[in-house]
């Protein structure tokens, strides 16, 4: 089953080949069929397209006006539920092979209207001067306001080379500002990694691929071949999440075999569990992860695991917050429903749907060299977001009062990065008190 388990955010990438919204996970179920008796509702619905067929001043095709009242329908349930055309539905899978058409960047909606997450690094988007929190009110000159993710993505996509004009406001703007960004080939490398200081490996995860957990693998083998590693940072921020079983290979290169590293639960009770397969690679060396409120999904995951278990000390800012699964539901058609199935939660059994993961040491970017904050969004703030059950049963905050801002890491150079340079500093500091001898060492040595 976990091959077919996806786990993604509250995200799009907008890409030609690719629309998806990341969910917790995804799994690919039989195609259903209606039965009749049990759906008398649908009478009015056939009445009403009847109406529309015999009535309408113009002309309507069938498949078109029952496409988009399915996926009103499906929209109406929450953030990540949807309906895939048959044309989505084939391309689904596209994504985590790390390569895919467009413009580079994250989207939700808020509000209504299409709004970045974040752009992702080095692509058009991302070079344009794009940044997390902008709202994109036009595409070409078509207005995005009650636009789908999966329709907005039809309108951005196009081949290599050619351009696009989006509109944008800001915050701070006086007025929108329209970019013309040229497409291009997405490939995005999930992992990279270097030593810093010396002797701290220091590996940025972007995504939860089909390779990651491999890429991720080989990469720290190679620094810890001369034996000089002695911690670890691993990024996770502006990590949108992924494929389910790349979130347990990730967490089992850190863990002992056999820990739990996620459960699922849907409406009825029924509990899935994930641990860790044995492919450990370093299970002692001190380590930090450095996660941001664009850290979602699987990336909430894998910080979920190694927080609850000891593992690693999470430093940074309260992640995104998405803590739902959605199961893919192909249809007759060809067509596919996404529809929320369950929650998942981390080895202490905590939900972090609408809350996220709290890191233990919390470090916010400080705006330096005219860097400058801007609002973020998490799931929390999206219309119709799920509750979290253990929250006293209370409804989800007002979506103005979680909003915050925040400095992007895109406006910073690495040395006024206080996330990773208070990491760095940490784990020395880690070191260092690690080596100090004990009250019994002390004690024998003075015998």
């Amino acid at each position: 089953m976990m091959k077919n388990l996806k786990v993604w955010s509250a995200i799009v990438i907008i890409t030609a080949t690719i629309v998806l919204s990341f969910a917790a996970g995804i799994r690919l179920t039989g195609i259903v069929n209606a039965e009749d008796n049990k759906y008398e509702e649908l009478k009015v619905f056939t009445e009403v397209l009847a109406v529309v067929k015999r009535n309408y001043v113009e002309e309507v095709n069938t498949k078109d006006l029952v496409y988009d009242a399915l996926k009103g329908m499906l929209r109406s349930l929450d953030p990540h539920s949807g309906f895939l055309t048959p044309e989505d539905f084939k391309e689904m899978k596209v994504d985590t092979k790390g390569e895919f058409g467009g413009l580079g960047i994250q989207i939700s909606i808020k509000d209504n209207l299409l709004t970045v997450i974040a752009p992702i690094e080095d692509t058009p988007a991302w070079k344009a001067g794009i940044q997390a929190g902008d709202r994109i009110i036009k595409i070409e000159e078509e207005s995005t306001k009650d636009m789908t993710l999966h329709e907005a993505v039809s309108k951005m996509r196009g081949k290599k080379g050619t351009p696009i004009k989006i509109t944008v406001i800001r915050e701070g703007m006086e007025k929108p500002k329209e970019y013309t960004i040229v497409r291009d080939i997405i490939k995005i490398k999930s992992v990279k990694s270097r030593m810093i200081e010396g002797d701290i490996a220091y590996i940025k995860l972007s995504q939860f691929q089909e390779r990651s957990a491999e890429d991720l693998e080989t990469a720290l083998r190679e620094l810890m071949k001369d034996g000089k590693v002695k911690s670890i940072i691993l990024d996770l921020r502006n990590n949108p999440g992924g494929l389910l079983s790349s979130a347990i290979d990730v967490s089992s290169l850190f863990l002992p075999k056999d820990k739990l590293v996620v459960y699922t639960m849907d409406r009825s009770g029924n509990k899935n569990e994930y641990a860790s397969n044995g492919k450990t690679v370093s299970s002692a060396a001190p380590m930090v992860i450095l996660v941001n409120q664009g850290s979602a999904s699987a990336a909430e995951i894998v910080s979920g695991a190694l927080k609850d278990w000891n593992r690693a000390v999470i430093l940074g800012i309260t992640t995104f917050g998405k803590g739902s699964v959605q199961s893919v539901i192909p249809l007759s058609d060809g067509a596919g429903v996404r529809i929320t199935t369950a929650k998942y939660y981390t080895p202490k059994g905590i939900s972090i749907q609408n809350t996220g993961i709290k890191p233990d040491i919390e470090v916010k970017l400080e705006a330096k060299n005219g860097a400058k904050a801007h609002t973020v969004i998490r799931e929390s703030d999206l219309e119709g977001s799920l509750k979290n059950e253990q929250i006293d049963g209370k409804d989800k905050k007002d979506s103005k009062d979680s909003e915050e801002a925040v400095v992007s890491l895109a406006d910073l150079d690495e040395k006024d990065d206080t996330q990773l340079q208070r990491a760095i500093e940490l784990l020395k500091t880690w070191v260092v008190f690690k080596n100090l001898p004990t009250d019994a060492a002390i004690q024998n040595s003075n015998n």
